[in-house]
């Protein structure tokens, strides 16, 4: 372990800026206990549906306030992908070439997932599961891949982000939002703030690189951007009748997610302040080669880790059936404070499973990107240590993609695209 924190610490570029990569963890880290506190399978009769403790516990709410982290993927993800485009521009390549470049890098590692759950749905309902059971299961896997989606959208508009504003996309927000719900408006117009919603955060990121790969506001605006967010999303519940929870709660009549509301992006715009005044201690921290390390590993199995972390908890939930009785924090509904917690003692259990799945699985994704097979990788006869210290040395930009946080400190330092 030891020889393996040496390695990275090595192999990491001295330019390259650590806090960014530490936002991205706390980030990944944030939707992973997220999804597996708010999901709530519960078995009853043979079949599984799934609700959420904050539809039984909505005191629970203020919860939800730090486990949704999207808003800092969008900021770091505009960041980066301006700072890629720059660079690429500046190499002499095309937008096209860049903009397939990112997106093979994006959509190349789900195509393990999509195969492997397509095959198990086809053997559960072979074997006679329940149809429901078998929706409900895949719909926890695959709903979270809306993120994909809307990132690649945002990624292929980062030449009109850069130049953009972000209280542009923030007026349209608010606008659907006054559509819809003032002016008793059709709710389909609120789907316009998927794009527009996210747009905001990821056009601050933009702002950013344009700096040259430091914020140009300063603490004071982290500071601005924190206090005035949390307070307009306050005035939008306490006064403006918006949900609470900041994800979405399975019979609410309005979400904060499906599709984003105002409240849902003011909050995003705290939750960019407070990533902005944690910078500088993140990258103090990060100093430090074993703190380093581990954030530098989580940052390139960070895609693993997304599409496979609701799998995780499948899998302990399918194997905590054996035991012939419903378990409490795995099977049962959310009642109350003996189920929270219980779930919480299970959270080892899913981050084992998780492991194996990103041992069994970040593999394939290897391959999928390099187009080499495992063996071709063990057979140029370095240890493991040495290929992950490699990755960490050559790795490209990116922004949850494969191998992700990898970037340079400045536009004009980034490799690849």
């Amino acid at each position: 372990m030891r020889d393996l924190v040496r390695r990275v610490a090595v192999g990491t570029p001295s330019g390259r800026d650590r806090g960014i990569d530490g936002l991205r963890a706390l980030a990944i880290l944030g939707v992973v206990l997220g999804h597996w506190l708010v999901t709530a399978p519960v078995v009853d009769s043979g079949t599984i549906r799934v609700t959420s403790p904050l539809r039984h516990m909505p005191w629970l709410a203020p919860a939800s306030w730090i486990f949704q982290t999207m808003a800092v993927f969008f900021l770091v993800g505009g960041w980066t992908a301006a700072g890629s485009h720059a660079s690429a521009l500046a190499r002499g390549r095309s937008y096209g070439e860049w903009l397939g470049g990112r997106m093979a890098r994006l959509f190349r590692p789900v195509v393990t997932v999509v195969v492997v759950w397509g095959v198990a749905a086809v053997a559960m309902l072979a074997a006679g599961a329940d149809a429901g059971t078998v929706r409900a299961l895949a719909k926890l896997v695959w709903s979270p891949l809306w993120f994909l989606l809307v990132f690649a959208g945002l990624t292929a508009a980062t030449p009109l982000a850069v130049r953009l504003r972000p209280g542009w996309p923030l007026a349209v927000v608010a606008l659907a939002d006054l559509g819809r719900f003032a002016l008793g408006g059709p709710s389909w117009i609120g789907w316009i703030n998927v794009a527009a919603g996210w747009l905001v955060p990821y056009c601050l990121g933009a702002s950013w690189a344009r700096g040259g790969g430091e914020p140009t506001w300063g603490r004071r605006a982290g500071w601005g951007l924190a206090a005035g967010g949390a307070a307009a999303t306050a005035a939008l519940v306490l006064w403006a009748g918006y949900p609470a929870s900041m994800v979405g709660v399975p019979g609410a009549p309005v979400s904060n997610q499906s599709p984003p509301t105002l409240a849902a992006v003011t909050f995003g715009l705290a939750q960019c302040g407070a990533a902005l005044l944690l910078l500088g201690p993140l990258r103090r921290a990060l100093r430090r080669p074993a703190v380093w390390a581990v954030v530098a590993l989580a940052n390139l199995s960070a895609m693993t880790v997304f599409l496979w972390h609701q799998t995780a908890m499948i899998a302990v939930t399918g194997l905590g059936t054996l035991a012939g009785r419903p378990l409490t924090g795995l099977h049962t509904v959310p009642l109350g404070p003996a189920w929270l917690v219980a779930r919480l003692a299970w959270l080892p259990a899913f981050g084992l499973v998780l492991l194996a799945c990103l041992a069994a699985f970040r593999s394939a994704e290897d391959r999928l990107s390099d187009g080499r097979s495992a063996e071709g990788r063990l057979s140029d006869g370095r240890s493991a240590e040495d290929r992950v210290a490699g990755q960490v040395e050559g790795c490209q930009d990116g922004a949850l993609e494969h191998r992700v946080a990898c970037h340079g400190a400045r536009p004009h330092l980034h490799r690849g695209g």
